[in-house]
């Protein structure tokens, strides 16, 4: 089982995660593209990248928006598999 971002830890997101807000349990980011397709395109690239990471994102989208919220239920919380999905959904921008 995974365990639970500490304080330190959670303390260090800010810097480790721009464009990242921290609510509660939750990692999350909000993001603007183009058009739905551009959107959509996107959701798919991140799909393929939870598969491979095992760890899938809680998200919504309206046309052009994709807003994301990551957090690890086994865990209670926020956990290093958040941090590392987070940093992989970055490197696809």
């Amino acid at each position: 089982m995974v365990e639970k971002l500490d304080d330190a830890a959670r303390a260090a997101l800010a810097a480790e995660l721009p464009g990242w807000t921290l609510e509660g349990e939750h990692l999350k980011r909000s993001l603007r593209f183009a058009d739905f397709s551009t959107a959509w395109g996107f959701m798919a690239r991140v799909a393929l990248l939870a598969e491979r990471h095992d760890h899938h994102p809680e998200w919504f989208n309206v046309w052009n928006r994709v807003d994301i919220a990551l957090t690890t239920h086994d865990a209670g919380g926020l956990s290093v598999r958040d941090v590392a999905l987070a940093q992989a959904i970055d490197a696809l921008l």
